[in-house]
């Protein structure tokens, strides 16, 4: 971006208030009164909202890898997201690979570092403990230890096979080593749930946790089940991780019924459900959470500052004079839509968010 530009009449989804926002060099130097800023260049929207920049929690950032990987910018800038953490494509193996890629996109990226030397080079990782190699991990994420911001352990029938809990274990015990918490990915038997939810500890990340399998964390009626409790009580953090199979409308609004909310909203994206469904982008599923109930501030924080405040970045969920800008700029539209789970159950919804742009730095995507 050239000169100065000024978001003008954008509304802020804290409050609702009508700001300007003027941007020069890359940084917000200013935040005024709704309709009364000047400036080189102006950007206008009827009725649209601006937000510190949207985090994704969990995506799959990794192109070479089949079927879980794509192109940064087509899952993060191009769809509003300014940050993004790929979750364990990489392992040590391709890990500085990865870095390699965050230099060149306009997406801010991180990585939670597979504890499977291989990353999902092959979708079964954990079956065999050989390929959680120690000293590769502790070298990794001394070398890039502003990238890595933990490690990731998928703990599924499919990934761990045999090895059960051993690879969650191993985990732990790296997570002790190198002081980083955990991104655990729950699934399908086994091990059962009610074995792997005691070993997370606070600060780590249970993801997928609104998936409608049957090993998962609502038993009879949509109840919670005692381990889920018990780890909302030591810390561990809720983040919703939409993917292909993990994602259920029923099991989401029992656990709004009860009170177990989301700590971050995010969308296990890659190639494949980003063109075919049922994720396709950020905004979709923030869609998805209005049409459960939950309020535009509610949605949003989820992705903005509370995921921020995970990251240990606070900067990345505030729109404050003097930081660089790092902002999304969305319109919520009055107009029906199907949603569609990961159970293959649709929701007509009556609004639906829509992505205009995104701000990183002196950079102005528009989406």
């Amino acid at each position: 971006m050239d000169g100065q530009l000024v978001l003008r009449r954008v509304r802020l989804t804290s409050s609702g208030e009508a700001v300007d926002i003027v941007i020069h060099k890359g940084r917000i130097v200013k935040i005024a009164p709704g309709g009364t800023a000047t400036g080189e260049r102006m950007w206008e929207w009827p009725g649209a909202y601006v937000s510190s920049g949207w985090i994704d929690m969990h995506v799959h950032a990794f192109p070479e890898f089949n079927p879980y990987g794509d192109d940064v910018d087509e899952i993060g800038a191009k769809q509003g997201v300014t940050t993004v953490v790929d979750a364990g494509s990489c392992g040590a193996d391709r890990i500085d690979d990865l870095t390699k890629i965050a230099q060149k996109a306009d997406t801010r990226l991180f990585a939670f570092l597979n504890i499977s030397r291989l990353g999902l080079l092959r979708t079964d990782e954990l079956t065999n403990l050989d390929w959680i190699d120690r000293d590769k991990v502790l070298q990794a994420v001394r070398a890039y230890p502003e990238f890595i911001v933990g490690l990731k352990a998928r703990i599924s029938g499919s990934v761990v096979g045999k090895s059960r809990l051993q690879p969650l274990y191993k985990a732990r015990e790296l997570s002790q080593e190198t002081g980083l918490p955990l991104m655990v990915h729950i699934g399908s038997a086994p091990p059962d749930i009610r074995e792997v939810m005691p070993l997370l500890r606070g600060g780590d990340v249970v993801t997928h946790y609104l998936n409608g399998k049957s090993n998962n964390l609502f038993g009879a009626g949509g109840v919670p089940l005692d381990v889920l409790n018990d780890a909302i009580r030591r810390g561990v953090h809720l983040d919703v991780g939409h993917g292909t199979a993990s994602f259920s409308f029923q099991v989401a609004e029992a656990a709004k019924k009860h009170g177990i909310d989301p700590d971050t909203i995010s969308t296990d994206i890659y190639r494949g459900n980003r063109l075919n469904g049922p994720v396709y982008s950020m905004a979709n599923l923030l869609s998805k959470f209005l049409a459960l109930g939950y309020s535009l501030s509610e949605t949003i924080e989820r992705v903005t500052v509370r995921a921020a405040a995970w990251l240990g970045r606070p900067q990345l969920g505030r729109i404050q004079t003097g930081d660089e800008a790092n902002l999304t700029l969305f319109q919520v539209v009055d107009k029906p839509v199907s949603l569609l789970d990961s159970e293959g159950v649709s929701k007509i919804a009556s609004r639906q968010i829509e992505v205009k742009g995104a701000i990183v730095g002196d950079r102005f995507i528009e989406c």
